[in-house]
């Protein structure tokens, strides 16, 4: 057996394991790559290591820090409940300013995952309040945190844009991040027509101003030096092309020097799991380009595909294999380098095209309570509501958008 197959089946392996055990697939990763790369490659360990995303670590570490900083001290909270209030008791409108708000949060940095945890338990206690079944309270909170994901200050961002600079497709963060943005925003407003939003507008939700969930608290010194840090935060990597991992670790530093945030808690709850298994699988993903695993993989992709198809048949793999596994952490990684060896195979085709239809087709199916926001939402529900039921209704949506995806990229790209 070659060395391409040997390292392709390890990548094989390691994504299984990322879909059906709990085991962290960067550790995994890393172990395949140093087996794969050194012993069975004959590469030195120095050029195995030397693909470890250095770069990537430390922009995921700085804005995950900076936003569980923010975080911990209130001040994301607080914003989140004020945008609530604006709804006042309008249960037509709640689920519109839940979108909107996850949207909001995670287009400016915590991320996806960061913004269902903070809003998920919120818009469950308002949405029981007021009436709103909780799965189409789950669509719009999870649908808006992931229609931000792709933000160049998201954590999942960041990842992708490292990944598209490399494969030659840099200076495309805000059109990956619209691409995203737009067929989220088509999907989660045709469901809230479907599920019975428009309803909620003929009746009134008295009480949901009072939901404890949703308690104004007032902003503080330490909350208005928090909002002042992220905005320069903002403005310096729009308007001064600072890397954002670096400006996000100074913004930390900052807060932490003034007592405005406690950093070993900040610390404690970051992401870490996440971390290392993003940067796992990228060096085993750098072991599969210098033994032509790669290639390899391109070439099986290109065999099921033709230029006018390919869209839409990379969306349904990657959102079958994104139903039971990480998209930021393993799926994205494996797939996105493949995409300039799947154009040249092929024939032709928009590179940027596939791209996108990757990173579509592998975030719609992301509701699945089997992923991360899934299981949060069905994690803050009121305890008079059937989870069963959210389960399998959440289940089904990952599923059915596996084929309703790769047909909307298929249109779109």
């Amino acid at each position: 057996m070659s060395l391409a197959w040997i390292s392709l089946i390890a990548l094989a392996v390691a994504v299984t394991l990322s879909m059906f055990t709990k085991v962290n697939v960067g550790v995994v990763s890393l172990a395949f790559a140093w087996i794969v790369g050194v012993y069975l490659g004959g590469l030195p360990l120095g050029q195995v290591i030397g693909t470890f995303p250095v770069q990537l670590f430390l922009t995921l570490a700085g804005v995950t820090l900076l936003f569980g900083m923010a975080n911990a001290n209130g001040t994301l909270g607080r914003l989140a409940a004020r945008a609530v209030h604006i709804c006042g008791g309008n249960a037509g409108l709640i689920p519109f300013m839940f979108f909107a708000i996850a949207l909001g949060l995670s287009t400016i940095g915590p991320g996806n995952i960061s913004t269902a945890a903070i809003l998920a338990p919120m818009g469950m206690a308002v949405g029981a309040q007021a009436g709103i079944s909780p799965f189409l309270m789950t669509l719009m909170v999870g649908n808006g945190a992931q229609a931000g994901a792709l933000s160049p200050f998201a954590p999942t961002g960041v990842i992708v844009n490292g990944i598209m600079e490399r494969i030659g497709l840099g200076g495309m963060e805000w059109t990956t991040y619209a691409n995203n943005l737009l067929a989220h925003i088509a999907i989660t407003f045709i469901a809230y027509f479907i599920f019975g939003g428009v309803k909620l507008f003929r009746r009134h939700a008295d009480h949901v101003a009072d939901v404890e969930a949703t308690k104004i608290e007032p902003f503080q010194a330490v909350h208005w030096l928090t909002l002042a840090v992220l905005a320069a935060l903002v403005v310096g990597v729009v308007a001064f092309d600072l890397q954002v991992g670096m400006a996000a670790l100074t913004g930390a530093a900052f807060l932490s020097l003034v007592n405005a945030a406690d950093e070993k808690e900040a610390i404690r709850k970051m992401p870490w799991g996440v971390v290392l298994m993003v940067c796992g699988v990228t060096v085993l993903i750098g072991v599969l380009e210098k033994t032509q695993g790669m290639a390899l993989f391109s070439d099986l992709l290109a065999r099921v595909s033709s230029p006018s198809t390919v869209t839409g048949i990379v969306a349904l793999v990657v959102g079958i294999v994104s139903v039971y596994s990480s998209t930021s952490g393993v799926v994205l990684p494996a797939f996105l380098p493949t995409v300039p060896g799947l154009v040249e195979r092929l024939g032709g085709g928009d590179a940027m095209g596939i791209a996108s239809a990757m990173m579509v087709g592998g975030h719609l199916v992301d509701l699945s309570p089997l992923s991360t926001i899934g299981a949060l939402c069905i994690a803050a529900l009121p305890a008079s509501e059937d989870p069963k039921r959210l389960f399998n209704q959440l289940l089904a949506w990952g599923l059915s958008m596996t084929v309703i995806g790769a047909l909307i990229c298929w249109v779109l790209f």
